[in-house]
């Protein structure tokens, strides 16, 4: 077997791997993207738009709306998670857990900070009949030279 179709038989396996971990059924659209998203075992912050250009190179035929609803299963299955930078701009995260982001302002894309290089002193309390789900970081910042 050629190493070229051992990458893409290991991308493959994982892809419904984690399909299946969350139960999902591995639609053609699901598996493409999700080969995308984490075939090679690296974490990912993506935008739909960049995930839609990523499967157009690659041939996938896959629409825009498509990117978008699938991201939103992915997520809701707790698969990634999604990250507002703003109000019109969201990212969507392999890695699932609680971990603070560098907004890149300049460059437009997203990554992960370092680990533990956050600290809160006290959370507020959750309003009466709630509770926090989750607290989302995101630092922004900009190249200086």
């Amino acid at each position: 077997m050629s190493s070229t179709t051992e990458i893409d038989k290991t991308r493959t396996e994982r892809a419904l791997e984690w399909l299946s971990s969350a139960d999902l059924r591995p639609t053609r659209q699901r598996q493409a993207l999700a080969e995308l998203l984490i075939g090679d075992g690296r974490n990912r912050h993506v935008t739909a738009e960049l995930l839609f250009e990523s499967a157009a190179k690659i041939g996938a035929s896959v629409s825009l709306a498509t990117v978008y609803n699938t991201l939103r299963c992915f997520t809701e299955a707790g698969l990634m998670t999604e990250i507002t930078v703003d109000g019109t701009r969201s990212y969507f995260d392999t890695r699932t857990d609680e971990h603070a982001h560098f907004y890149w302002e300049d460059e437009g894309h997203l990554t992960d900070a370092p680990q533990g290089a956050y600290a809160f002193a006290k959370l507020p309390e959750a309003p009466e009949g709630a509770e926090i789900s989750r607290v989302d970081v995101v630092v922004r910042v900009r190249r200086t030279s």
